[in-house]
């Protein structure tokens, strides 16, 4: 229709274009009018116009507008328009850095309103024509613009590549890993449409809180370069350090393992922050473990700072999970799992999915004695980001790894003292021992739930293998007592402990879990103490000597 009138227009005269968009215009019937004008270039008044006049049944009126006649454009008639309204669209650039309109949204009719109060009457529609012939159009914001990049950026992406390149042509496994952004479980909107009957879209709640029940998703993924298969774990705690190994740990001994039967080597590709993060001694430290149970030799290759998008799995796994479920609420983990899992691609992509209900413990520290026990080897070339754990026990210039953890921590000894715990020697070590098979045990579990199957390897005898706490068996077990027996508050207690009251407060409810498991109630005392001075004052009477001396409140 626009070539047609590109064609024919040059042939008429004013009444007759009018005359010739109108009947086209009643020809097409509802909607002509703005079909017309858009074709034609003209107002969508003049089309209507000249419906009306074909309407009318008019006689001609054998005259015709001389060149150059009819209404003067606004621009013409004011020559301070279009100045002045570029002065508002580019007050950064070349006008007025002070422009009324610098905070506020720049809409035709904004601009024209404004205009009109500076003395430019104006219409929005002129508004927006005078733009796109000064080349503006409506555009949306664009992340080009990087952050401070590192000067050996472009050198760790060429170690990287030279890395799995090594990998890959001997035959071992090269993974990308990543965490996904969490997900709300529950009939919420989720981003991107699909097919269904016109005015009937899948309804989802109007406001996105958190349901307490469903709680939300932690999709750990793990992609196989080499196989172009990726295994997600979807978590449902805490997005921590043991729980990016033990998706990792998943992986390997549900498909890597099967993949790779002769490997003895690894490499992982991962961002430099978050749970994975090239700082996270957590991290470090369950891969150490990791290596062990395996045997594996783990090479970890960090991305740069503020270079995460170049990490494989992002497009080649996460962008296809996303594109798979986009416009489906996702009401259940079971729709979140089966959805991940039933992801594809035309190039054979092929993905596995389970959910991990584990609980993973927030807040770990692992002290500088413990890295420096780790079997790690840094590389020549930015040992910060590229390191190399091998499948050795933590040992320490020949000293074997620390056992468990029975004897109280420095300078908590006199603690155990039978007038404060009310128990003899004998009763304390024996309540000890139980304690520390009890809490092997659940231990023992929550490393298999974790694994997703039993232990591969048999673990050395009388070696601590797991990671050392901050507290001991025995601390937890006296701040358990200190809190139960005499009700000292957890607050005071964290203060004798060197620990953060909310570190006691987890630790004293799951060592009273374990004292509930093997049939132990603690007696209370006759005294109640309510703060560390009145602790100091009953250590006095009792002729103890608090090591080092209890610290009064400031």
């Amino acid at each position: 229709m626009a070539a047609k009138f590109q064609a024919l227009f040059p042939h008429l005269d004013e009444r007759q274009r009018r005359l010739a968009i109108g009947a086209e215009a009643r020809s097409l019937g509802h909607g002509g009018i703005r079909l017309v004008a858009r074709a034609a270039g003209v107002r969508e008044g003049t089309v209507s116009r000249g419906v009306t006049e074909l309407e009318s049944g008019e006689a001609p009126l054998g005259r015709v507008r001389r060149a150059g006649g009819g209404r003067k454009r606004a621009v013409d008639m004011d020559p301070g328009l279009r100045p002045a309204l570029l002065d508002l669209v580019e007050p950064d650039v070349r006008g007025d850095p002070m422009s009324p309109l610098r905070w506020t949204v720049k809409s035709t009719r904004q601009l024209a309103a404004e205009l009109t109060r500076q003395g430019h009457r104006v219409s929005a529609d002129t508004v927006a024509a005078v733009l796109r012939e000064e080349g503006f159009s409506l555009q949306g914001n664009a992340k080009t613009v990087e952050g401070t990049q590192h000067p050996d950026r472009d050198g760790q992406f060429r170690y990287i590549n030279e890395c799995a390149k090594d990998f890959q042509a001997a035959g071992d496994p090269v993974i990308s890993v990543d965490t996904k952004k969490k997900e709300l479980v529950g009939n919420y909107k989720n981003a991107g449409r699909e097919w269904h009957r016109e005015g009937d879209p899948v309804r989802g709640q109007t406001h996105d809180f958190p349901d307490a029940d469903l709680g939300k998703a932690i999709p750990y993924g793990i992609y196989d370069l080499t196989a172009d298969s990726g295994w997600v774990n979807v978590g449902t705690d805490h997005d921590t350090a043991a729980f990016a190994v033990a998706s990792i740990r998943r992986w390997w001994h549900a498909a890597g393992r099967a993949s790779y039967p002769h490997s003895r080597r690894l490499l992982i590709t991962a961002d430099a922050g978050g749970s994975n993060g090239y700082r996270t001694r957590a991290w470090k430290f369950e891969l150490a473990a990791l290596a062990v149970e395996t045997g594996l030799e783990i090479t970890v290759c960090h991305f740069p700072p503020g270079t995460s998008k170049w990490n494989r799995i992002e497009h080649r796994l996460f962008s296809h999970i996303t594109m798979n479920w986009r416009g489906r609420p996702l009401t259940s983990h079971d729709v979140i799992v089966n959805s991940i899992a039933a992801t594809t691609t035309r190039t054979g992509l092929a993905v596995r999915a389970e959910l991990d209900t584990t609980a993973y413990e927030t807040g770990v520290r692992v002290s500088d004695g413990q890295m420096g026990a780790l079997p790690l080897d840094r590389h020549d070339w930015h040992g910060d980001w590229n390191y190399t754990l091998r499948p050795e026990e933590h040992r320490r210039d020949g000293i074997p790894p620390i056992p468990p953890q029975l004897e109280p921590g420095p300078g908590r000894a006199w603690l155990v003292h039978p007038a404060l715990t009310g128990m003899g020697h004998d009763q304390w070590g024996h309540l000890i021992g139980e304690l520390a098979a009890a809490r092997e045990a659940q231990r023992e579990e929550d490393l298999q739930q974790r694994r997703g199957g039993d232990r591969q390897k048999t673990p050395a005898a009388g070696l601590y293998t797991g990671r050392r706490p901050g507290l001991t068996l025995v601390d937890r077990l006296l701040a358990t007592l200190l809190y139960e027996r005499f009700k000292l508050p957890q607050i005071a207690i964290a203060r004798l402990f060197a620990v953060a009251p909310q570190t006691i407060n987890r630790r004293i409810r799951k060592t009273h879990r374990l004292l509930d498991q093997i049939g132990h109630v603690i007696a209370p005392a006759d005294h109640r103490l309510a703060t560390l001075d009145d602790l100091a004052d009953l250590a006095t009477r009792l002729v103890i000597t608090p090591t080092p001396q209890i610290k009064a409140a400031s």
